[in-house]
């Protein structure tokens, strides 16, 4: 089958799995908007990301396998760019339209210190998987997977969990930080993220307990890299942790 034909039909059977609950969500967060507290907003908000999140594994674009824990995403660049492309312009547009939103997310001043603590933060963030994982072979956790992909994986990586930090680090621990102090809030950023994962682990893939307790790793590294530096260093932890799980060079 020609690859636009094959890239079409993902994309299109995807859209199909979620549109219809994406509709109800933004009836939602339409109604939610009346209120003056945005908590109610920011739950909806991260609704949408979960429905769009999970409905990629029954729709073949990304798989979880074990014992030895391992994630592979689609094969197909185009479907990979065009995810992070829209992930992108929904963030910009949630920025640009939702002003008391966007004064929830503390960014952090880019440059060497924040590229170092979120390159770390990454590394950290998946060593213990990497560690379980090294001693099985490649063929057993994923398979190889093209080099020609990783740069289209690599921005996936980045934009797709560049949205999810903006919204567990940036709105959600924004909001909480003020009324229950800066570790609380990012303790339970940190426990609200792994609690996300809970469908996905037990109901919509197979993964089980060993990707709860990935997430929790994950979001307490990226909930503390907040805390301390932004939403910068955090996004890029999180997108190179995931970017490492699922190169399939490690």
């Amino acid at each position: 089958m020609d690859g636009a034909v094959i890239v079409l039909r993902d994309v299109l059977d995807y859209g199909a799995r979620v549109l219809p609950g994406l509709v109800l969500i933004g009836v939602c967060y339409a109604l939610a908007r009346k209120g003056r507290d945005p908590m109610m907003r920011i739950m909806v908000l991260i609704f949408a990301f979960i429905l769009i999140r999970d409905a990629m594994s029954p729709a073949g674009l990304w798989r979880f396998g074990g014992p030895v824990p391992w994630l592979r995403f689609t094969d197909q660049a185009g479907i990979m760019l065009g995810l992070g492309a829209a992930a992108l312009a929904a963030t910009a547009a949630l920025m640009r339209l939702e002003g008391d939103l966007r004064a929830l997310v503390r960014w952090g001043r880019p440059g060497p210190a924040a590229a170092g603590l979120g390159l770390g933060g990454g590394v950290l963030a998946a060593a213990p998987v990497l560690a379980i994982s090294a001693p099985v072979p490649i063929t057993e956790r994923g398979g190889t997977v093209a080099l020609s992909l990783l740069p289209a994986l690599l921005v996936f990586c980045l934009a797709g969990n560049l949205a999810e930090e903006v919204l567990f680090r940036g709105v959600l621990q924004g909001y909480l930080e003020p009324r229950l102090g800066a570790v609380r809030a990012a303790l339970l950023s940190g426990l609200l993220f792994a609690a996300c994962h809970v469908f996905l682990a037990s109901t919509v893939t197979g993964a089980g307990w060993p990707l709860l307790a990935f997430t929790l790793w994950e979001g307490l590294i990226c909930a503390f890299l907040r805390m301390r530096a932004g939403v910068l260093p955090a996004a890029l932890a999180h997108g190179t942790a995931i970017f490492l799980l699922a190169c399939g060079l490690v």
